[in-house]
């Protein structure tokens, strides 16, 4: 079983990502019900022996370590997308044949 690491910062998992060379990084989208309350998102980069995570928790309009936008929906439900986590993961991860999975679909 690998060891597993809690990292506090965006620029932290940024730098592992480069130095480790992962073949993928894996997320989770955590929200409660009402969605309203709680947006939350772990990012998990796997490497052989290890996995290091970061978790994310919204401030305001955005995520707080990452920035990532949070939506609103027309019912005042508030979310982020696959899309826009993976948008964010390739515009500042940028290592060739990097995958990037949502922990439901690895």
């Amino acid at each position: 079983m690998p060891n597993t690491f809690r990292v506090k910062e965006w620029q932290e998992f940024k730098q592992l990502a480069y130095t480790m060379n992962p073949q993928s990084i894996v997320y989770i989208i955590a929200q409660t019900v009402p969605c309203r309350d709680y947006t939350g998102l772990k990012l998990i980069l796997p490497v052989e022996g290890a996995q290091y995570i970061l978790t994310d928790t919204a401030k305001g309009e955005f995520m707080r370590k990452t920035g990532i936008p949070i939506q609103t929906g027309s019912k005042g439900n508030r979310f982020i997308t696959d899309e826009e986590i993976q948008r964010f993961l390739r515009k500042e991860i940028q290592i060739k044949n990097l995958k990037i999975f949502s922990y439901w679909t690895a």
